[in-house]
């Protein structure tokens, strides 16, 4: 049996995007929520529940001297390896991985839009990735969903046999260094796609519905009052 508690933890947070959605000069990432920039709630909330993880940021290398100027302005002092981020999400992640010299142990890979994420559910993820190889975070739909195909003709679904995934998405570090050396592919969307290319099965746990991916203007007003709502 695996004891997550003994493996050693990485996290990979990765905040890529230009941020062209919500139609402002500087990329999503780094506006602020509650005073300071979304990033550093994000790299807080891994801190915070669990201060042994060693954080690995992946963002742009042209970004490098933005973000040094704001941990300086905000004296962000939480520690974390900066790693510059590749042409795609995969590439991104992909260096950051390269960035991990253990074999062993497991790794959380976090949208760094995504600074609400529980810590409980970080917690879950390592807990059941130690033990499974996957923890992939997911929560259930509220809404009633239809399939339209090419003919523009819909089809009503079970909502029951569909969840929306999250992050963190945790693995063990040698399983998911392994699926990141095949070639990059249209139809991975996520890690856990890239875990699955290996054909193997990826396990779920529960997300949180708060855990939003920070997106557009009104998802930065929708975490204005997450922030007012827990500071």
């Amino acid at each position: 049996m695996v004891f997550e508690k003994f493996m050693k933890k990485y996290a990979i947070i990765v905040a890529g995007g230009s941020g062209t959605r919500m139609g402002g000069s500087i990329s999503k990432q780094y506006l602020e929520i509650g005073g300071k920039p979304v990033l550093m709630h994000t790299l807080e909330v891994f801190f915070n529940s669990d201060s042994s993880i060693n954080l690995i940021l992946v963002i742009p290398e042209s970004d490098f001297e933005l973000w040094y100027k704001l941990c300086s302005a905000h004296e962000f002092s939480i520690p974390h390896q900066l790693v510059k981020g590749g042409s795609s999400r995969f590439q991104s992640v992909k260096n950051g991985l390269l960035h991990i010299l253990d074999e062993d142990g497991l790794v959380a890979i976090h949208d760094g839009v995504r600074p609400f994420v529980k810590p409980e559910v970080i917690h879950e993820s390592f807990k059941v990735a130690a033990q499974e190889g996957s923890a992939i975070a997911v929560v259930s739909l509220k809404d009633s969903i239809r399939r339209v195909g090419e003919d523009s003709k819909s089809v009503f679904q079970e909502r029951q046999f569909f969840r929306l995934v999250q992050t963190p998405q945790t693995f063990q570090i040698r399983k998911i260094k392994k699926a990141f050396k095949t070639e990059e592919s249209p139809k991975f969307t996520d890690d856990a796609t890239v875990y699955e290319h290996q054909g193997w099965q990826v396990s779920l746990i529960t997300g949180n519905p708060e855990n939003i991916k920070i997106t557009t203007p009104e998802d930065m007003n929708y975490a204005e009052f997450l922030i007012g709502k827990n500071p």
